[in-house]
């Protein structure tokens, strides 16, 4: 089935147009709210550090920061404010924190939206089929951050190997490469001269431990779908909680983002409400933890996700259905 005429059928396009509408206030709650949360934990961490009750601190601040990136997801996507620089801008800062620079981010996010579940072409997705063994080294975090450091380093020794990286932008993403390299070890030559751990405490060690938390929505998004070009059957959504819902700025509502990624994160409750409406049924939509568990089950016994069909919905709920969205 044609995907673009599929999100042609499900909306009217003033309606449409008027779920796109973006507002600063709902920006700066939202960002105002996480980054107040962040600065309580941190204070926290700060005052309760070499003791017992840092450990539950340092667990939610640093499930906190990771959560962030669904900001700079918004922040590129343009949505989250209705001031475009104020989009640029925080989505800067983010993407410095989670050392995963913007500009890169956004080229690699826009191709995983234009080629969603494709192979050779989605941005998030060219990588090896998981084996029980990777996936793991993924999700708690050792792959997953070997990778980001690495790429810095590769950016800045000016080598761009990413197919979906245009030519024309690799001096874009090399130049932002080099700026973060050298604001980290500003950052790290100001901590020796301070013989301070502060970065440490209260940035990279949480975030970097805790980054399996984040992993809960980063894997369960597209992993074990169809790869059909089709964001009705190639992305999922998630069931949970108002505060997950809120930390992850409602990108939850994953398969309504995917099918108009233009509408702000604020407003996907309602469209997902509305394409569940013209559909007729819910759309696929997994719990965080049944995901995981039967992921871990279909990659157990030597097998890798290059064992399962391509077309095919192979993670879903134990005798659950995946309706097929069919229009005449």
């Amino acid at each position: 089935m044609d995907a673009e005429f599929s999100r042609r059928k499900l909306l009217e396009r003033n309606h449409l147009r008027a779920l796109y509408e973006r507002s600063d206030a709902r920006g700066v709650v939202q960002a105002g709210s996480h980054f107040g949360a962040i600065a309580i934990t941190g204070y926290l961490l700060w005052q309760t550090w070499g003791t017992w009750m840092a450990v539950p601190v340092f667990m939610l601040h640093g499930i906190l920061i990771n959560f962030l990136y669904a900001g700079q997801h918004e922040l590129s996507h343009g949505t989250v404010f209705a001031t475009k620089w104020l989009n640029e801008w925080l989505g800067r800062l983010i993407g410095f924190v989670m050392i995963y620079p913007r500009d890169f981010d956004k080229i690699q996010h826009f191709a995983h939206h234009q080629y969603t579940q494709n192979w050779d072409k989605d941005g998030e997705l060219i990588r090896e089929p998981y084996t029980l063994t990777s996936y793991l080294l993924w999700f708690f975090g050792p792959a997953y951050w070997y990778s980001r450091i690495r790429r810095i380093f590769r950016f800045t020794l000016g080598i761009v190997t990413e197919p979906y990286v245009f030519k024309t932008q690799h001096d874009l993403v090399i130049r932002e490469a080099r700026m973060s390299l050298i604001a980290y070890v500003l950052i790290a030559a100001v901590s020796v001269y301070l013989q301070s751990w502060a970065a440490v405490i209260l940035w990279l060690a949480p975030m970097m431990t805790m980054k399996f938390v984040h992993q809960l929505q980063n894997t369960i998004e597209h992993l074990g779908l169809s790869h059909e070009d089709n964001t009705l059957v190639n992305t999922r959504s998630t069931d949970t909680n108002p505060v997950m819902k809120w930390m992850c700025w409602q990108m939850q509502y994953h398969t309504a983002h995917h099918t108009f990624p233009s509408v702000p994160f604020w407003k996907l409750k309602e469209l997902n409400d509305e394409i569940e409406s013209k559909l007729g049924h819910e759309v696929n939509r997994m719990g965080y933890i049944e995901f995981q568990l039967e992921l871990i089950r279909k990659l157990s016994g030597g097998k890798s996700e290059a064992d399962y069909p391509m077309n095919e919905v192979w993670i879903t709920r134990r005798n659950g259905t995946l309706d097929r969205v069919v229009y005449d």
